[in-house]
């Protein structure tokens, strides 16, 4: 550590890696592995939920209960388009009991194991009945024209579906801040004061439309920090986690938000619109040659007469989900790249770099810090801690090569071994 410490005494002879390196360094190993531990254990969820959905969605068809579903609701609305609707919402809440095992370990047991989770279990089980009503009523919203935009496009559904989807999920971001994120939690005017003046005056200096900053009360679920700007059309709004203001020191406080702005500034939304139309399409394209593959093997016995057919739903699902897990690592890709250029931007925006490397340790609580490039390329939807940190070291590098003012060489690291402690208290 004295080593590394001593690469970094001037701005003339800073280096980045050796900066980088003493970051990492102060790491707890303990925490280290528990955060190792449980990101890798991330990977092979992705794989145990895909075999879950698709062993649930053969038992929903083999048995008979999609058909008979379909048949007997149909038979008392007799509108196609009603019967939708109802069987969305059955399907819904039929899943969701079916998969509830699976759901409570990993969202609520796995969570407290690894000390991430600060709710009780009435707390979280009232969380997810929440969440079960809002599912049913956008499930059976969504399905109900997703169907008729299968009936009427026919052939082209895949295209005309994708398009939809993409106008549902702008509908969506523009209502969450309203409607949605309030259901869990409570968002309160931020305190008046230094930092709060800081935030806003980023967010404008970014043409960001704010006029306020809302605090959100994530310490009742979690101890993970967050931020957003999040919402579209006059519902944007700057939030922040009061764990982020009350675990972190201003500088990292404003770090993270000139990364949250960064999304904004750079259009990234727009951008993943398009973006999420042609990936979905492809996804559409893929799912409706391995329906009608399935089908024609065994649809017959299933009862379902086509891909327009609800009593297909599960089909549908299972394809789809099997198309997702293929793209994991095209679509993590993707989003890692947006997020490493709302880094680079925030860096720019905030210029606390040493704040930044600081939170990439802090996050370091359940995302593997320093995993290999392949594994960091599959699995990984924001680059990993190590590769923050280095363009954190690597910006600040070359500010002080530019002789800037405000920039110092000296390293925040009696704060990282303070998080690393934090970390290592974890249990």
């Amino acid at each position: 550590m004295e080593f590394l410490i001593a690469a970094i005494n001037a701005p003339s002879s800073f280096d980045a890696a050796a900066a980088t390196d003493a970051y990492i360094a102060t790491m707890d190993a303990a925490a280290r592995a528990r955060s190792d531990a449980y990101f890798e254990g991330g990977y092979w969820l992705i794989l145990v939920n895909l075999i879950a959905g698709l062993a649930m969605a053969f038992l929903l068809l083999q048995t008979g209960f999609s058909k008979a579903l379909r048949d007997r609701v149909q038979s008392i609305v007799k509108s196609k388009s009603v019967t939708v609707a109802v069987y969305a919402a059955v399907y819904t809440v039929v899943t969701t009991v079916i998969l509830f095992p699976l759901t409570l370990w990993q969202g609520y047991f796995r969570e407290h194991a690894y000390g991430l989770s600060t709710m009780t279990l009435g707390g979280w089980l009232g969380e997810q009945a929440i969440g079960l009503i809002t599912g049913v009523i956008m499930a059976a919203l969504f399905l109900t024209v997703f169907y008729i935009v299968l009936r009427l496009a026919k052939q082209a559904w895949w295209m005309w579906g994708a398009a939809f989807s993409v106008l549902l999920l702008g509908t969506a971001i523009f209502v969450s801040p309203v409607f949605i994120d309030p259901l869990f939690n409570e968002y309160t005017p931020m305190e008046e004061g230094e930092l709060r003046d800081d935030i806003l005056a980023l967010a404008e200096a970014n043409g960001i439309p704010a006029d306020n900053v809302y605090v959100f009360d994530v310490s009742r679920q979690s101890n993970r920090i967050t931020a957003n700007v999040n919402g579209l059309f006059g519902t944007t709004r700057i939030a922040l986690s009061d764990t982020l203001i009350n675990n972190t020191d201003p500088d990292e406080v404003l770090a993270v938000m000139g990364h949250e702005m960064g999304h904004y500034a750079l259009n990234h939304l727009w951008e993943m619109f398009i973006i999420f139309a042609v990936v979905l399409a492809i996804g559409f394209a893929f799912t409706d040659r391995l329906f009608a593959i399935l089908n024609a093997r065994f649809g017959k016995n299933w009862g379902i007469s086509g891909i327009s057919d609800i009593a297909g739903l599960p089909l549908l699902a299972a394809c789809l989900s099997i198309y997702f897990f293929l793209a994991t690592p095209v679509f993590n890709t993707v989003i890692r790249t947006n997020e490493a250029e709302a880094d680079i931007f925030g860096l720019n925006a905030a210029r606390e770099p040493d704040g930044f490397a600081t939170a990439a340790l802090r996050l370091a609580s359940y995302r593997k810090i320093d995993p290999g490039s392949w594994e960091e390329f599959v699995f990984f939807d924001h680059p990993s801690g190590r590769a923050r940190i280095a363009m954190s070291m690597e910006w600040k590098a070359g500010q002080l090569a530019l002789g800037a003012a405000d920039q110092a060489p000296e390293l925040r690291l009696d704060r990282a071994r303070a998080i690393s402690s934090e970390l290592g208290a974890q249990n």
